[in-house]
């Protein structure tokens, strides 16, 4: 097995890496790729020291995977190539999202969707991935009508210069600003650019893929994405409306043997999610589950997830491991 990793030196590429090694994913010959100021650097993976090469060089070594996390430009760019190559691709970026040749895949809600044939693979939105690791289980019993979410989401969703610019803020540091205003004792409600009907990207993205993920036009959704100075993982409050009512109980219960899902859920001993506690984690947190009393039939719920890890990484890698239990990964 050769697998590639397309943006290796970045925080998402960087955790691919990880994940990859701690999942014990079979690999024979790794291949990092990065950018050409990056070539022949030396990434640790399993006690080895291994070269970063060029994506010319990946193509011609002829990976039978690449995890692609270098950004939508260049996936829209490369990924095709690997393609024809004959080298899946597993793609982490906004490129192919809402591609209708291309699946969007959680392993845990739709990967039965995936066929022989695919070729170019999306790794959902973070945000999105963890909110329909809940609903999916809630809309098998009940049937989703309408989701609310708004999110509070982690500066490691941007990436390392984010981080950066955080941490010199806290410092009182000068250094590059890569949001539009101060993040640190802040909070931005913009994540993404704004759309024409005064959405941001990113807001549009949970609305289109949960449709495209729950293979459910008919679930209505409306969002608002928020960044927070916070480096665990996103969170997300949540409202579901149902057609058909639900017992609590009931709902703890689904939840909690939903594969990848982890209940907590006793706000009498402060015991809910938080990204403090989801960070370095693969599972999807949810707690603060009651009733809306002011309509009926409708939930409310808390969602807290690693962004990094099930919102990227480890959802890339479940994906592979999914292709691999199919045999069609040599």
């Amino acid at each position: 097995m050769k697998l590639a990793v397309v943006g290796a030196t970045g925080l998402v590429g960087t955790k691919m890496l990880e994940v990859l090694a701690e999942r014990n994913f079979p690999i024979d010959e790794l291949i990092p790729v990065a950018t050409e100021k990056s070539i022949g650097k030396k990434l640790s993976f399993k006690n080895q020291e291994v070269p970063v090469v060029g994506w010319e060089e990946a193509i011609r070594r002829k990976p039978e995977l690449a995890l692609f996390s270098a950004g939508g430009s260049t996936s829209l760019q490369l990924a095709p190539l690997f393609a024809e190559a004959g080298i899946r691709v597993i793609d982490n970026s906004s490129a192919w999202l809402m591609h209708p040749d291309h699946p969007l895949i959680v392993p845990e809600v739709n990967g039965t969707v995936l066929r022989e044939t695919d070729f170019i693979i999306a790794n959902p939105n973070c945000s999105t991935i963890q909110m329909v690791m809940v609903l999916k289980p809630l809309h098998d019993r009940y049937r989703i009508k309408r989701v609310v979410v708004s999110t509070y989401q982690s500066v490691t969703g941007t990436g390392v210069k984010a981080v950066q610019q955080l941490m010199h803020e806290r410092q009182q540091q000068p250094g590059e600003k890569v949001y539009p205003h101060p993040i640190d004792l802040n909070i931005i409600p913009q994540i993404d650019v704004f759309m024409e009907n005064g959405y941001t990207k990113e807001e549009m993205k949970m609305v289109l893929e949960t449709k495209k993920i729950m293979r459910d036009d008919e679930i209505a959704v409306t969002a608002t994405c928020v960044r927070l100075p916070v480096m665990g993982g996103h969170s997300e409050s949540v409202n579901i409306a149902f057609e058909h009512d639900f017992n609590l109980e009931d709902v703890r219960n689904l939840l909690q043997h939903f594969p990848g899902v982890q209940v907590e859920d006793d706000p009498q001993h402060h015991i809910y999610p938080m990204p403090l506690h989801a960070h370095n984690r693969d599972d999807v947190f949810v707690g603060r589950l009651r009733r809306d009393e002011s309509q009926p039939k409708t939930l409310n719920a808390w969602i807290v997830s690693d962004n990094l890890r099930k919102g990227a990484a480890t959802n890339a890698v479940q994906i592979a491991e999914y292709l691999l239990s199919r045999h069609w990964l040599s």
